[in-house]
């Protein structure tokens, strides 16, 4: 039996909510509705096999007109308007996955374009229940981000929505170093910690840190590189961010560790870094995605300039490929806004352009779904802290964000990758063969 093809199928009485809603979708989802629907009125219409979706309020109808598709679906469920309960053993993410299969056995994609007699029959349908009004209000949690598009100001914006929730947010989804980025397994049982630990000494590895190495790390997040360069390898660390809450949060860790001799944290826009040919590395984790695609070509430079010639450059960065560059509507709308990402042969490109000599590029897409099972399990198990110190608004984006991710790089609609550089322009020590 295929997911678009049901054993049993339940029909709310001729003038329930659900069974009004699931005949104006049918044109829309190319048939039969494949989930079990249930109304702010009681009734039920759909599939009895497929997962549960609740919708609460006339609100979640209101969003989807005015939303079709990914945005006011993620709307409707981050206010609770709109809900896939645990039940019959559905959770989120099969259900999600479930929605995916169907949609290709369909052939769905993006926003439904309707017939005009299934748009006059959604039409009427939503007159009926109440629905059609003026739009809702965003969600509290919505970005509301102004400004010239990566202008520094912009961006500092940006990144605030995202990064400076509180530390304490991060602290209780992360493991103790705070890598918010990919880490790097040896097994699924692996600890999460060790796995972010062996991502850090490999980047430290293959950049060549040794005692009194020089490194520029951009985009330094919550200080994981930047320390672990230190305090393992003996660098001396300049890390730049424009996340005020991070750069507080490694200042303390700095203090802590007696590591003020080799550790300077600067709230600096990359484009600020004033140092050329300076530096014996560079590093940047999950910071590229962020500067867009116009500045790409800067960014580059940027790596480029502050490496001494023969240094070493290496960037990790998430790629995608589609017509949604910053991840789709619900990302771009409430987690990281003005992201880009692209293929990362087009970001190989990039960065050859921009002067670097590419060595090394290592997939890692399979180790993010292993890291992000580690952070889901930390946010689960921290639900009622996380909900304390945000609100349940926040606390759903977040699981959304978290279960979405998981699925994009686990089916292969999204990757990461460590690309490692050297500046030409003088003699570099990279090894003939693999050392790491």
């Amino acid at each position: 039996m295929t997911s678009t093809q049901h054993s049993t199928t339940t029909r709310g009485h001729s003038g329930g909510v659900a069974a009004q809603l699931a005949e104006a979708l049918e044109p829309f989802v190319g048939g039969e509705l494949p989930v079990r629907l249930r109304a702010w009125d009681g009734s039920e219409a759909g599939s009895a096999d497929g997962p549960l979706v609740v919708l609460r309020s006339v609100d979640a109808v209101r969003r989807l007109l005015w939303h079709p598709g990914e945005l006011g679906a993620a709307q409707a469920y981050v206010t609770g308007e709109l809900d896939v309960p645990e039940v019959d053993g559905w959770d989120l993410d099969k259900a999600l996955t479930y929605a995916f299969a169907v949609a290709r056995e369909r052939g769905l994609s993006g926003t439904p374009r309707p017939t005009p007699a299934a748009l006059v029959k959604a039409v009427r349908a939503a007159v009926d229940l109440g629905a059609i009004s003026r739009p809702p209000a965003p969600p509290a949690s919505q970005a509301r981000i102004r400004g010239r598009l990566h202008s520094a100001l912009r961006d500092r914006r940006a990144i605030s929505h995202h990064y400076d929730l509180s530390n304490e947010f991060y602290s209780l989804i992360l493991e103790p170093n705070m890598a918010y980025s990919s880490g790097y397994h040896s097994s699924p049982e692996q600890p999460l910690q060790e796995a972010q630990e062996a991502k850090l000494d490999l980047v430290c590895t293959k950049l060549g840190l040794r005692e009194g190495s020089t490194l520029l790390d951009v985009g330094c997040g919550w200080g994981s590189m930047s320390l672990r360069a230190a305090e393992r390898f003996g660098a001396r660390v300049v890390g730049v961010t424009i996340a005020a809450e991070q750069k507080k949060f490694i200042d303390d860790r700095i203090a802590e560790r007696g590591l003020q001799d080799r550790v300077e944290i600067r709230l600096q826009d990359y484009r600020e870094v004033p140092e050329r040919d300076h530096f014996d590395a560079v590093s940047s984790i999950e910071m590229g995605e962020h500067v867009g695609q116009k500045n790409y070509p800067t960014y580059a430079e940027v790596l480029r300039r502050s490496v001494k010639p023969g240094g070493r450059v290496l960037v990790q960065q998430m790629s995608r490929t589609g017509k949604w560059p910053g991840g789709g509507p619900f990302i771009e709308s409430f987690i990281a806004p003005d992201m880009y990402m692209r293929p990362v042969g087009e970001t190989v490109a990039m960065l050859e352009e921009g002067g670097l000599e590419v060595r090394d590029v290592h997939a890692l897409r399979e180790h993010y779904v292993l890291t992000v099972a580690g952070w889901l399990d930390n946010f689960r198990a921290n639900r009622d802290r996380l909900v304390e110190l945000l609100g349940e608004e926040v606390y759903r984006v977040w699981e959304l964000y978290l279960v979405g991710g998981s699925m994009a790089f686990r089916d292969g609609r999204m990757g990461v990758d460590q690309i490692l550089m050297v500046r030409p322009g003088g003699p570099h020590d990279l090894p003939l063969q693999r050392a790491f």
